[in-house]
């Protein structure tokens, strides 16, 4: 079930009988015949493995309570393995993306593989209670290897055009209610479900579809529903729900000269309507129908030479009206749009992404042969330097300093922050002009004293002003403070605040002229790592963990007080952030979210990069923030 073509189906079965021979000698007459196994992927050793790729590794377990024997060969024909016989699929584990070591979106523990299916292996989300709503399956996923390159596919499943009803069995009608920006798009789509469809009401969708490219040449496209004031509910069908879903498309190394690509289909859906509740196998069955559209992208392309074919979404009709008296006064206009095409609109985009945005290949750093050879000279003084401002300085006092949002050093602990490791992220390293390589960030250069958790009918601008806070204690004290406030917009306005303080800036550092630069070279510096260790597949892959120039992407208001400098974020300023903020704000007691805070480094002399700080956040509660007393702007 797992091979790919017939060579490696023996390849595999030699392997398996290998295993068994060796134990055959050992069997116990009056025992168990049959000890589990476990599956270690071949993928533990960092690369990207496909089934072509994995090497299988059989450990059997030894029970100390109850003696087992080992294996003996048995022919099973008919109806699968014997019920004596451990089905090892049950305990798969591996990671089953090619992203970089801090992207967690698909960490082992999440994942088991179901079954295999079409050449697909199917695997089954398992999460804490707390994640799964009540009215949601659990998230499943198909995996498959297609023989064609990331842009193909990319393509391919963008379009809504005829051309899907030749690889995607679920697809019916699909149309373009609203194209927000280069990235994100609201669609129609109804789905071709075929689980008794004479009883069972057709099913259709309204979903927000945001998509990036990454920069190893993965794309990454995410589902969920949303509301739309064109779309709404349609007669004769029941508006199922997406809670997350999406592909990830991601490049294998090439074979026989033909391109390779690993194609991830997740997806967790409600269909609603009564009969989910009493036939189980209703939600299951339209599920993997729907999952199996990975197969059908490999057999399309396996059995076609057409590239490249521009895709088309069909322009939807105004859907605001509920009450069509029929399906015949919905009319969907056949005209087409074309999306902007996914590599050549950075700069028609850039100011609206903020999670896409790679800053550290932004730039290439071309060296001479001579500056190399002084770069090395300098690299022990550099190198004493650093350790010495690493070294251990009096500590501040932290007891003076307090805010709103608790600080909880537990691991289990909610609604609260603690200060993250800063080994956690990676930074440019001293020779990141010459080979691009990054390391552990290590000591944060200031300290986080305190977090406040606001709310408020209208934005808060200059909360350092507010007397009693952190900011205004550390300047009685003669320290200095950056202060971080993250606005977070909607009906009430939410603004997270995070003071780090240190007791004086190091005159020429990257950090002093930061804070006493211009507003140009700050946005052109802020530098945020986001992560979220712990939270749905839709949020970690929307947040993702590569780091993103703030100041480029979102709106940033820079505040130089006497002995601070405060710097307000405004994530609505931004239509891809504010989209992934809808994503987030809506299960933000599920999350924990880490965020660290650095000045981009780009010349031999400002690296390596060091962290300002960085923080974790967990299971913050909407209801904890206060309305913070500011008083007027002096400003």
């Amino acid at each position: 079930m797992a091979a790919f073509n017939i060579q490696e189906q023996l390849m595999w079965r030699g392997k398996i009988e290998f295993v068994i021979d060796q134990h055959q000698e050992s069997q116990v007459p009056n025992g168990n015949k049959y000890a589990s196994f476990e599956y270690k992927s071949g993928m533990d050793n960092g690369r990207t493995a496909s089934s072509s790729d994995c090497e299988i590794q059989f450990i059997a377990h030894e029970d100390e309570d109850e003696s087992h024997s080992n294996l003996l060969r048995r022919t099973t024909i008919g109806n699968g393995p014997p019920a004596s016989v451990f089905d090892w699929t049950q305990e798969f584990d591996s990671d089953l993306t090619n992203q970089n070591a801090n992207n967690q979106a698909f960490s082992r523990k999440h994942w088991r593989l179901l079954q295999c299916q079409n050449g697909l292996r199917i695997f089954e989300e398992l999460l804490e209670v707390e994640y799964l709503p009540r009215s949601c399956s659990r998230a499943m996923k198909a995996v498959g290897v297609v023989e064609a390159s990331c842009e193909e596919i990319f393509e391919l499943i963008m379009s809504m055009d005829a051309k899907r009803f030749e690889w995607d069995c679920s697809f019916q009608h699909g149309s373009l209610v609203d194209e927000v920006d280069g990235h994100t798009a609201i669609l129609y789509h109804r789905l071709q479900l075929d689980w008794f469809p004479i009883f069972v009401w057709p099913r259709d969708l309204c979903y927000v579809r945001y998509w990036r490219r990454n920069d190893d040449g993965s794309y990454v496209v995410l589902f969920r529903s949303r509301v739309h004031e064109k779309c709404g509910p349609q007669p004769g069908y029941v508006r199922a729900h997406i809670e997350s879903g999406g592909f990830i498309i991601s490049p294998l190394k090439p074979c026989n000269e033909k391109p390779r690509t690993q194609v991830q289909n997740l997806m967790q859906i409600d269909l609603k309507g009564w009969a989910v509740g009493y036939v189980s196998s209703f939600q299951q069955h339209c599920l993997l129908q729907m999952l199996n559209s990975v197969a059908g992208l490999r057999e399309f392309f396996s059995q076609t030479d057409e590239r490249g074919a521009p895709p088309r979404i069909p322009v939807m009709a105004n859907m605001a009206s509920a009450s069509a008296p029929s399906k015949k006064n919905v009319k969907l206009q056949e005209s087409s749009v074309h999306p902007t095409p996914p590599l050549d609109q950075n700069n028609a985009a850039s100011r609206h992404s903020v999670m896409d945005e790679d800053t550290d290949d932004d730039e290439e750093f071309p060296i001479a042969e001579d500056e190399q050879q002084a770069f090395r000279t300098k690299h022990e003084n550099d190198a004493k330097r650093t350790a010495l401002e690493e070294e251990p300085v009096d500590q501040i006092d932290l007891s003076c300093f307090s805010g709103n949002l608790r600080r909880d050093d537990r691991d289990n602990a909610r609604d609260c922050w603690r200060i993250s490791d800063g080994n956690n992220f990676r930074v440019r390293s001293k020779r990141f002009c010459f080979d691009k390589s990054k390391v552990p960030a290590g000591k944060h250069l200031m300290d986080l004293v305190a977090v406040d958790w606001f709310k408020d009918t209208k934005r808060m601008d200059h909360v350092a002003r507010r007397q009693g806070c952190a900011a205004q204690v550390a300047s009685e004290k003669g320290l200095f403070s950056v202060v971080f406030n993250l606005q977070v917009p909607g009906s009430t306005h939410y603004s997270m605040v995070f003071y780090f303080v240190t007791k004086e800036l190091l005159p020429g550092s990257l950090l002093q002229r930061f804070v006493d630069g211009d507003d140009e070279f700050r946005n052109s510096r802020f530098k945020l790592i986001p992560s979220v260790p712990k939270g749905s597949w839709i949020v970690r892959q929307s947040v993702g963990s590569t780091p993103c120039l703030l100041g480029k992407a979102v709106d940033c208001n820079y505040i130089r007080g006497p002995k601070y400098l405060e710097v307000d974020v405004d994530i609505g300023s931004s239509t891809v952030a504010n989209g992934v903020l809808g994503l987030v704000i809506g299960v933000i007691t599920t999350l924990v979210v880490d965020m660290a805070f650095l000045v981009q480094a780009n010349t031999t002399e400002e690296l390596p990069e060091r962290l300002i700080g960085a923080v974790r956040v967990s299971h913050i509660e909407l209801s904890s923030a206060i309305v913070p007393k500011l008083g007027s702007d002096p400003s």
